[in-house]
């Protein structure tokens, strides 16, 4: 039997691919976990060293390196970027692109 398929263009967004509600705020939210922890891969901090610097146990660490982002507000994972010695400039200007919505962009 011959295997079929399928296969759909994303969108740039998997949330939005999967109809979870408001999916350009979690979108935002996993590129500053994935920043966050970029920051703590490049000095070589283990989780431990990590949850002292950012103030929270563990596994909570562990939680957001893996992606679990329940626990945590966009605002305080800016918080934890501000721990962590890096500067956050928010850019807010008109929408243009009546292709899609407005939307939440981290860079």
């Amino acid at each position: 039997m011959a295997e079929v398929n399928h296969r759909e263009e994303s969108s740039g967004n998997v949330f939005a691919d999967l109809n979870i509600p408001e999916p350009s705020l979690y979108l935002a939210k996993a590129e500053l976990a994935n920043q966050i922890c970029t920051v703590i891969q490049e000095r070589n901090l283990t989780q431990v060293e990590a949850a002292e610097i950012l103030g929270i146990n563990q596994p909570k660490v562990s939680a957001l390196t893996r992606g679990n982002l329940d626990g945590f507000s966009s605002d305080r994972l800016f918080k934890f970027l501000n721990l962590l010695g890096q500067d956050i400039e928010i850019v807010i200007r008109p929408h243009t692109d009546a292709n899609r919505e407005a939307g939440i962009k981290v860079s």
